[in-house]
């Protein structure tokens, strides 16, 4: 019973780091801040083109960030927003998602999921490490879940570094109507 109790305890200890330890798996916690400008980058989408931040000015963008294509998390995530694109483009936002896999494993999650909005690739972790959103596992790094809501000057509004993707979607919208006024413009 005692070597019961023990692994039972050593297993709640290692769920209690995990839970609490995974943020210093992150880079050095220096997301860009509210009120402060997003920054600019440029990478390849699942078409194989280029998309900048920049090409998005005179909108509200959703930059968000997730660990990998066809994991159940980061495919409910993208289907909520998929779920939530026409609300999106009644705000004039659109949906921007980041990950480390290649354009190729982006294209076919798009095609297999129903995606119709731009996934990046950023498989240097130039642009996820810009927005200390980089978990990094020794020799694998992987894009944190985080997003970064951006108004139409370029200036982060919102950070969400505790995303579940289930709400997540709703809680951006939500967000997306306070700092517009309440009113979709």
């Amino acid at each position: 019973m005692n070597m019961k109790m023990a692994k039972i305890e050593v297993g709640a200890l290692l769920l209690v780091v995990l839970g609490l330890g995974i943020r210093g798996l992150r880079a050095d916690d220096k997301a860009p801040a509210v009120g402060t400008p997003a920054p600019d980058f440029t990478l390849n989408s699942q078409e194989s083109k280029p998309v900048s931040l920049h090409d998005f000015k005179g909108k509200w963008v959703v930059l968000y960030f997730y660990p990998k294509d066809f994991t159940s998390g980061c495919t409910v995530e993208a289907h909520n927003f998929q779920r939530d694109l026409a609300q999106y483009e009644q705000k004039h936002a659109v949906i921007v998602g980041v990950s480390v896999q290649d354009e190729d494993s982006h294209q076919k999650f798009c095609t297999k999921e129903g995606l119709s909005f731009k996934l990046l690739a950023d498989t240097k972790t130039e642009v996820s490490a810009q927005y200390d959103s980089v978990m990094n596992f020794g020799v694998v790094k992987v894009s944190a879940r985080h997003t970064f809501l951006i108004d139409p000057e370029g200036v982060v509004r919102k950070v969400y570094l505790d995303v579940k993707p289930q709400q997540h979607s709703e809680e951006v919208l939500a967000a997306l109507t306070e700092l517009q006024g309440g009113a979709a413009k």
